[in-house]
């Protein structure tokens, strides 16, 4: 289930998310299978492998999605925090966000939520540097797919993966509106973002593993509020 548009990223955004894919050089070709007219094109994607790359199966046969996914909450199958930490490594300490930057960076996702604003039934998610700038912002009808839809044009542009650019250019903080959950913290962890902020509540699971992966997460940023629940000192 999921909102037509911006699908190759979509793809993308999960298998990284999934650690099926490493880097954008993983990846060669993004494309819709069948032909335009046909029944159901537009609803199946066939990503290949980048020239020269051998994908480890083991990986895709590890995923706890196998060969089904959905746009379920929680959890989905995740043994445990400890497996997750056990292939992705704390966060480092840094940067510095300013509180006027996470509270500017909900505003305006809120402003660019087009489809929310014709029907009142989509997500959204953005990703911004820490001086405030927007990198890429994408709605969808479940709230983990636009955060693959971003996580996957990032990888595109290389700011996350392996080999991406380092420096103030890239991502340091995601912002996603509904519920901050554990599947939208582990999305950070693994792009190696920084901080998270929602418009509502994180889940006690999301908190738990933001404090073990030395992640900031804030919730319930709307006005000049901010619940800060793990790791306030990234917070200027």
């Amino acid at each position: 289930m999921r909102t037509p548009g911006d699908d190759g990223d979509l793809a993308l955004g999960f298998l990284y998310g999934e650690g099926i894919v490493e880097r954008a050089a993983d990846v060669g070709t993004v494309a819709h299978c069948g032909r335009p007219g046909g029944e159901g094109y537009g609803n199946v994607i066939d990503v290949a492998p980048g020239a020269g790359t051998s994908l480890a199966w083991e990986r895709i046969e590890a995923s706890r999605r196998g060969t089904l996914t959905t746009a379920a909450c929680g959890v989905c199958g995740r043994r445990s925090i400890d497996d997750l930490l056990a292939a992705c490594a704390p966060l480092p300490p840094g940067p510095a966000i300013a509180r006027a930057t996470v509270l500017r960076a909900i505003e305006e996702m809120r402003e660019a939520q087009s489809l929310f604003e014709r029907t009142g039934g989509t997500h959204a998610a953005a990703a911004y540097t820490a001086e405030g700038r927007r990198l890429v912002g994408r709605e969808d009808v479940g709230r983990h797919n636009a955060v693959d839809k971003v996580v996957g044009a990032l990888l595109k542009e290389r700011l996350v993966g392996q080999g991406a650019e380092p420096g103030g250019r890239g991502p340091a903080l995601l912002v996603v509106s509904g519920r901050a959950s554990f599947e939208i913290v582990q999305k950070a962890i693994r792009a190696r973002l920084p901080a998270v902020a929602s418009v509502s509540a994180p889940t006690s699971l999301a908190v738990d593993l933001a404090g073990r992966a030395g992640l900031t997460l804030a919730g319930f940023v709307r006005g000049s509020r901010i619940n800060v629940y793990a790791h306030p000192g990234r917070l200027a």
